[in-house]
């Protein structure tokens, strides 16, 4: 599959709404209010940025702009019900950006929605349990193999065509669905329940679509967060892994005109995410393990972490699609299962290289 590469730009606001449309027993028929962040992702033209390495200030710079109108005001006033799917209309009626694959708003800290192209819904909703696991089939000395812990987080999400609708499947919904699980999963031991003998993420992930898909038809993908820097998304086919990795680097921006701060050397704390695409070993019950892609990736890092990046080959512009590229170079063939990269040079702001399923878009 060819390499699609998207920019990411993403902007907080604040601001006050009401939903009319809801029941009036509903809270959120009442005045209320949210910090939201609103997040795009385009695949931009050549030319709209003012140079090579801008692209992806240009994107934040552009979501801030269109969400401004919105902060600290009352949302009413520019839309009758402001769901987060309408104010993803809102916002992708009025962004100049080439190229928007996806608009989102992340409403609180658990819940959003992403608009796709032709109106199509991504909802998603996050939840947390705490359990003990242990993974019965790993070698001798494997850490997994002991007994021991996590705070887990799943996220259910719905995708739809929302036909004109105001909203798509309703965060309570989701809410109800899981309240059951949660009762069998929190504070237990993960392997004494039946179906979960072998509990890896993987394994839980696909525990929990089975139960879930024929009460939601539009449950599209689970995403377990065995640790916060890594899980596992599934489908109902496809199992798809991710780890993250973060390095210091320092740069210079050489494209950036005279006069830019980002053309003298300055530096960000990096965000790497590893998506990786593989089949399931039916005896370790998961697809690669964690540990093997942070050990793949620890060669990259000594030569990324704490360094000067234009120094390295192929990165000497400095910019995101030069450093993922010369990721994806020298790691394909360590991880054959590799097949997206995303890298954020600060919260919210980066790009994302992909050849294969992007699957499920996280939230920031």
């Amino acid at each position: 599959m060819a390499d699609s590469l998207l920019y990411i730009g993403a902007a907080p606001f604040e601001a006050a709404l009401t939903v009319p449309l809801l029941p009036k027993s509903h809270p959120s028929h009442n005045l209320h209010g949210h910090s939201y962040y609103a997040r795009i992702r385009a695949k931009t033209s050549k030319d709209w940025s003012p140079f090579i390495g801008g692209e992806s200030q240009r994107v934040a710079e552009a979501i801030s702009q269109t969400v401004a109108p919105l902060d600290y005001g009352l949302l009413n006033h520019h839309m009758k019900n402001p769901t987060d799917e309408n104010l993803a209309r809102w916002l992708w009626q009025r962004l100049e950006v080439p190229g928007l694959e996806s608009v989102g708003i992340q409403s609180t800290r658990n819940t959003g929605a992403d608009l796709g192209k032709e109106n199509q819904a991504h909802i998603w909703r996050k939840f947390r349990f705490e359990a003990a696991h242990q993974l019965p089939n790993v070698a001798s000395g494997h850490p997994c193999g002991r007994m021991h812990g996590h705070g887990f987080e799943v996220i259910l999400h719905a995708n739809q065509q929302l036909d004109g609708k105001d909203m798509g499947v309703d965060f309570d919904r989701l809410s109800e669905l899981w309240l059951p699980l949660h009762n069998i999963l929190h504070n237990h031991c993960l392997n004494d329940i039946p179906g979960l003998e072998n509990p890896t993420s993987e394994m839980l992930a696909a525990w929990i679509w089975h139960k879930l898909k024929p009460e939601l038809d539009e449950l599209s993908w689970i995403t377990v967060y065995e640790t916060v820097t890594a899980g596992c998304n599934y489908n109902g086919q496809q199992f798809r892994i991710w780890k993250e990795l973060r390095f210091e680097g320092a740069l210079k921006l050489h494209h950036a005109p005279p006069g830019d701060s980002r053309r003298m050397l300055h530096g960000h704390s990096y965000l790497t995410r590893l998506h990786l695409s593989a089949p399931l070993d039916s005896v370790l019950g998961w697809t690669v393990d964690y540990g093997d892609v942070k050990s793949a990736f620890q060669p990259l890092y000594n030569q990324l972490d704490h360094h000067f990046l234009n120094g390295l080959e192929a990165i000497n512009g400095g910019d995101l699609a030069s450093i993922l590229f010369w990721i994806k170079d020298r790691m394909v063939s360590r991880l054959p299962q590799l097949d997206r990269i995303d890298l954020f040079e600060s919260p919210g702001c980066g790009a994302t290289l992909c050849w294969g399923n992007q699957g499920p878009i996280l939230p920031i």
